[in-house]
């Protein structure tokens, strides 16, 4: 049964929707162990995150994604108005973020792409599959926001010295990343009896093995990238994180991310799209 047509509670859409994506950030803050990240062990490769921050910030959003939800509800179709409320939501909800986490840049890749796909999602209640959610995301992140501030960042930055690929073509895309690794992965790895922990993980590091991550290239350079994506791909190969072989892989790869500064951002960003894909998906 479609989860959009039945939710289990009788929250109003816009409110379940904006639960679903805040528990999504969560679900991907908690899960342990991941490489360099935060995680319930501490910080990573981080020096200014750990978890309470990153469960302060996801909670933080909830207004700006039931806001998001809304506006597409009201708005009811992809459009110039549409994509420029979300630009304008989103801002407010990076501001509150921020004030929340004193400055720190928590979330702010995460209130893109979950932003995209709450929209998504509120357009057409009735069809939640993830290639629909993907395309009606894509459809959107296609448009500009004309009210957009014009600023630098990490990963405009990256995307200009390397030619990577960055958020916002990740979404233009409908999110490959999530769709053609993270989904499947986490599906056959909860087939194979993995567990669900570990099919989490092992849904993180198909993204990882693949994703040309803006933040391991800011941190680290292409050497960082293609350890991430040579380390996440021995994970798997080795029977992934339910296997002992796997787990001493996925030792090694921290271990090497650590020693490089790099903090696979990117790719936890997509990780928590595909939580929430999966968490409302029919």
């Amino acid at each position: 049964m479609n989860a959009l047509i039945a939710p289990s509670t009788r929250l109003p859409l816009a409110e379940w929707l904006a639960d679903q994506a805040v528990d999504a950030l969560i679900d991907e803050a908690d899960l342990s162990p991941k490489p360099a990240l935060v995680d319930r062990r501490g910080s990573g490769a981080h020096t200014d995150l750990h978890l309470g921050l990153m469960h302060a910030s996801a909670l933080s959003l909830w207004p700006a994604f039931k806001g998001m939800a809304e506006a597409a509800i009201e708005l009811g179709t992809v459009g110039q108005p549409l994509r420029e409320a979300l630009g304008r939501i989103g801002r407010e909800g990076e501001a509150a973020m921020l004030a929340v986490t004193g400055g720190v840049n928590t979330h702010r890749g995460a209130i893109w792409a979950l932003g995209l796909l709450v929209a998504a999602a509120a357009l057409e209640p009735g069809k939640a599959a993830a290639a629909a959610l993907a395309t009606r995301a894509a459809r959107i992140a296609l448009i500009d926001d004309r009210a957009a501030p014009r600023q630098d960042s990490h990963g405009s930055h990256v995307a200009q010295r390397y030619g990577a690929r960055g958020a916002r073509e990740e979404a233009q895309l409908g999110f490959p990343g999530v769709l053609l690794h993270g989904l499947p992965q986490l599906q056959r790895s909860r087939a194979q009896g993995s567990g669900e922990q570990n099919a989490r993980l092992d849904a993180l590091l198909a993204i990882m093995a693949e994703l040309e991550d803006t933040c391991v290239l800011w941190r680290a350079g292409p050497e960082g990238l293609d350890a991430m994506q040579r380390g996440a791909r021995a994970v798997l190969a080795a029977g992934g994180c339910a296997s002992l072989a796997g787990r001493r892989r996925l030792r090694e790869l921290e271990t090497c991310l650590l020693g490089l500064n790099a903090s696979p951002g990117g790719a936890a960003d997509l990780l928590a799209a595909c939580l929430f894909i999966d968490r409302i998906g029919s």
